[in-house]
């Protein structure tokens, strides 16, 4: 396999300014297949500008962009099929069942046994039991297991998962992230942003920090501490957190300590 085919999404210089405002500065990295990058950073730091452009939403002004070898430019239509878009917010139909959700995307996307499809999903996200109960009983974990069961439908090799926990409390959170464990492990290519500096550390491979529009570090979770010394607090060494790290890269003023730094 070569390089370019062992990266699902390969990102290089990415601008894109709204206006006056310069929302993305020169954005760089890729993802392998199969892993779980986590795109870290604050609010309005430009996370889900990114995931437009990947997704073809949105065209960059500067920089390039492939997912699963198609370019998000010339080959929108590709891209568009190698991928799933799940948004900050559940996009399920509450009128109907849960079965009914995943049965009519299903036939949206012309497959020839949607029943089976969506008794499948119902089982792997372990939504049986509430298969028949209208969407509208269903608690937060449950909305978004579902909304996420809705975007495999047709096996897209890469998924965007853009603030997936927002709103949630701790075990519907909790619930989610082992659905996402679960994802990567079948070899889904998982780009995932958030706010949340725990979910970052309990979930990917890569962790990249986005400030201001630039991507300030990029490494995995042991790379990011080994930036920042360890303290001793009574005579015994503590390791740097997921937190220190990215307050002493951001810092409480908002400048960047480290800007550029690629572990």
């Amino acid at each position: 396999m070569t390089t370019r085919q062992a990266q699902a999404i390969q990102v290089h210089g990415l601008e894109k300014s709204y206006g006056g405002l310069r929302v993305l500065r020169g954005v760089d990295f890729t993802v392998a297949r199969g892993g779980i990058f986590a795109l870290l950073g604050s609010n309005g730091a430009g996370k889900t500008t990114v995931v437009k452009i990947l997704s073809t939403l949105l065209k960059p002004d500067a920089g390039t962009a492939r997912v699963n070898g198609f370019d998000v430019a010339a080959q929108a239509a590709d891209v568009r099929e190698s991928i799933s878009l799940t948004g900050q917010f559940a996009a399920v139909d509450e009128i109907l069942s849960g079965r009914e959700n995943l049965v009519l995307v299903a036939r949206l996307r012309h497959l020839g046994n949607p029943g089976e499809v969506a008794d499948d999903l119902l089982e792997r996200f372990s939504l049986t039991d509430a298969a028949a109960r209208r969407v509208s009983t269903y608690s937060g974990g449950m909305r978004r297991r579902l909304d996420i069961a809705m975007s495999l439908i047709g096996d897209p090799p890469v998924i965007f998962l853009d603030e997936p926990t927002t709103g949630l409390d701790p075990q519907a959170r909790i619930e989610v992230w082992q659905v996402v464990k679960e994802l990567a492990a079948q070899g889904t290519t998982v780009l995932l942003t958030t706010q949340y500096l725990d979910e970052a550390e309990q979930l990917a491979d890569r962790i990249a920090i986005l400030h201001e529009g630039r991507i300030i570090v990029n490494g995995t979770l042991s790379e990011l501490k080994r930036l920042l010394p360890p303290a001793e607090i009574e005579y015994v060494e503590k390791q740097p957190t997921l937190e220190d790290v990215f307050l002493a890269l951001v810092g409480a003023d908002g400048k960047d300590r480290n800007a550029g730094t690629n572990a």
